[in-house]
């Protein structure tokens, strides 16, 4: 396995640890996936020392400060495209070049990691966040039409309010804890409950599954 990261190289380390700790083989490659040239380094340093592709999970994203609309410039656009969209194109494109049937890959499953706000539209938040993950549901969709017949599949997991590092990002720490109690559910979601969606997409239990997303929103 490969975990990819741009600036901390310690918790990409920490989990490179944890999964050869339980018996398996992973590397920690720093890359700015906004940046062609790293993405096509991530990968063929993937090539180089791993071995052949079976998978891809997009999991890069970033919001900015809370605010509305009126107060968004367009640096701040580019700067949340760049990841959330380029990215994520960038390196779904490099996984169907080395997955591809047509091109010798032995086929495989890529997972975009979306957010309820691409339905939501996290108005008085991050707008400019949600469209940039509405735009990953579209690529979703439509990579996942493209190379069905090429043996990858390609799902969305979209996630609600979880306790990640990201909302501290956005200038509020204690946001799934102040949203959390609203929630069908009535508490905020865990990383390992995304987790979890994930690998089972990936999985060959998901094998008739393309083109389709799981919600982990607690009900949201």
């Amino acid at each position: 396995m490969c975990v990819n990261y741009r600036s901390n190289r310690a918790a990409a380390d920490a989990v490179v640890t944890r999964i050869t700790a339980a018996g398996g083989s992973a590397i920690a490659v720093q890359a700015d996936v906004s940046s062609e040239s790293d993405v096509i380094r991530l990968f063929e340093t993937c090539d180089a020392r791993l071995g052949p592709l079976t998978a891809l999970v997009n999991n890069a994203g970033i919001l900015e400060r809370q605010t509305r609309v009126e107060q968004i410039d367009a640096a701040r656009l580019q700067r949340v495209f760049a990841t959330n969209v380029t990215g994520a194109f960038l390196c779904a494109r490099e996984a169907v070049k080395r997955l591809s049937t047509t091109r010798g890959g032995a086929g495989g499953a890529i997972v975009n990691v979306s957010s309820r706000a691409a339905q939501l539209g996290a108005p008085g938040e991050y707008v400019d966040y949600a469209a940039s993950k509405a735009a990953l549901d579209t690529l979703t969709i439509g990579l996942a039409k493209e190379v069905a017949g090429e043996g990858i599949r390609v799902n969305g997991v979209r996630a609600g309010i979880i306790y990640t590092d990201i909302h501290a990002d956005g200038g509020e720490p204690g946001r799934v804890d102040r949203l959390g109690p609203t929630l069908p559910m009535k508490r905020g979601g865990h990383a390992i409950e995304v987790a979890r969606a994930i690998l089972w997409l990936l999985s060959d239990e998901a094998s008739y599954s393309t083109g389709t997303f799981i919600d982990v929103a607690g009900g949201r």
